[in-house]
């Protein structure tokens, strides 16, 4: 199929035709992936030298913990301070954890109280990234353009989450420093592009600092129903519908696939993902976005449902696909809703509350799915938490009739 002139509203690259959108996808793709070998080789490490589970836990909440303290400061940063240079900033203070890992590493003084205090500054320079970086690509394309670059944007996630477990894993292999030295490396040329970027043009909050300005993302939120609803609507689905902290049972008791099945599981729904990818590129959402967004995150809650209930491996692994897959649709279009539907100068205080959103209903949803299954059982867990999404998904649409009713994309009032 000959490719899509550069004009065409369905040319699979448009974003990619501007060359800073270019570099900051680059560089939000390697960050990722760095992230995702230092979390793998960080886990392995801890386990392997220490045998603590409780540890493992720890690892993810002192990452967690200043997002939730630094929600305020980090959205007005990036919408005052400039974004290019937060995540910049962001990203190479990761660097700098990454080098102080390495050393520990080294010189075999892994000690899990440095480890964790290092995670926590760690967790401090993600609590800054997040909301520039998801606020900076909308002012590196045009407004045409923007829905492709989240389709991009959400690939890099995906892809990340795919091939850094992979690659930190193998390179773990080699020896522990090797992983560590790639992540630092891969996080260095990621800030290198970051700045190399131009000074992009943004709305810069100009009004003195008051209590209102510090809660600008909250309140806006609440008034925007539009927004409420979309941010909401991802909140519980997947507060209530993840099923990934449960895997290993699935692996080892129920499907009887073992260590290199739960692997398989994994994978699953990024595969999904990137396909359904690969067709929202080439036939991006034109119309009833609205409904598309409601009915995909219900038929992720079916999704959900079927693996929950399926003891067949090949049955398991589509489910699984499709979760990946309906997710992607209902991420692209929400994602493309919370940006265009919110002005330029409180983008990033309003990008730091959906980063909490997100945050807690992995966190919370893990530890629902793990409480849950400990008095039920894993698939009676699974299979309600699926059943649950889709009633978030009905409740949505009665609750936000304005999400249910967005035609276009595009129908969103220029800011």
């Amino acid at each position: 199929m000959p490719a899509a002139p550069p004009d065409s509203p369905d040319d699979q690259f448009a974003a990619f035709r501007h060359s800073s959108y270019a570099r900051y996808f680059t560089a939000r793709f390697l960050s990722a992936t760095a992230v995702q070998i230092l979390a793998t080789a960080i886990g392995w490490q801890i386990y392997d030298e220490t045998g603590s589970a409780f540890l493992l836990g720890l690892i993810g909440l002192v990452q967690f913990l200043p997002a939730i303290v630094l929600v305020i400061p980090a959205g007005l940063a990036s919408d005052r301070i400039g974004r290019r240079f937060i995540m910049g900033s962001a990203i190479w203070l990761e660097m700098l954890c990454a080098i102080v890992i390495l050393s520990l590493a080294l010189t075999r003084n892994f000690d899990p109280v440095l480890v964790l205090s290092t995670l926590t500054v760690f967790g401090i320079a993600r609590a800054f990234y997040t909301p520039a970086a998801s606020s900076l690509a909308v002012n590196l394309v045009p407004r045409e353009d923007f829905p492709n670059a989240v389709g991009w944007n959400t690939a890099s996630w995906q892809l990340a989450h795919i091939a850094g477990p992979a690659a930190g894993g193998l390179i773990y292999g080699i020896s522990a420093g090797t992983a560590y030295g790639t992540a630092v490396a891969l996080l260095l040329i990621a800030g290198l592009l970051i700045f190399s970027i131009a000074r992009p043009p943004q709305r810069i909050e100009t009004e003195p600092t008051s209590l209102s300005v510090l809660l600008g993302g909250f309140s806006y939120v609440w008034r925007e129903k539009v927004v409420l609803g979309a941010i909401s609507l991802d909140l519980f689905a997947v507060l209530l519908g993840g099923a990934v902290a449960l895997m290993p049972i699935y692996a080892r008791d129920i499907l009887e696939l073992g260590p290199q099945g739960l692997g398989l599981l994994r994978a699953a729904p990024g595969i999904g993902a990137i396909v359904m990818l690969l067709i929202l590129t080439r036939f991006p959402v034109r119309n009833h976005a609205g409904t598309i967004l409601i009915v995909t995150v219900a038929l992720f809650g079916a999704a959900t449902a079927v693996f929950g209930i399926s003891t067949l491996p090949w049955l398991s692994i589509a489910a699984l696909m499709a979760v990946g897959a309906f997710d992607m649709v209902s991420v692209y279009i929400r994602e493309i809703i919370l940006q265009l539907w919110t002005p330029d100068e409180v983008r990033g205080r309003v990008n730091a509350v959906n980063g909490i959103f997100i945050g807690a209903s992995n966190e919370l949803g893990e530890f629902r799915a793990g409480m849950m299954a400990a008095v039920w059982g894993a698939v009676f867990t699974v299979t309600a938490g699926g059943i649950a999404a889709v009633g978030v998904a009905a409740l949505v649409r009665r609750t936000f009739p304005r999400l249910a009713a967005i035609r276009r994309l595009d129908e969103a009032p220029d800011r």
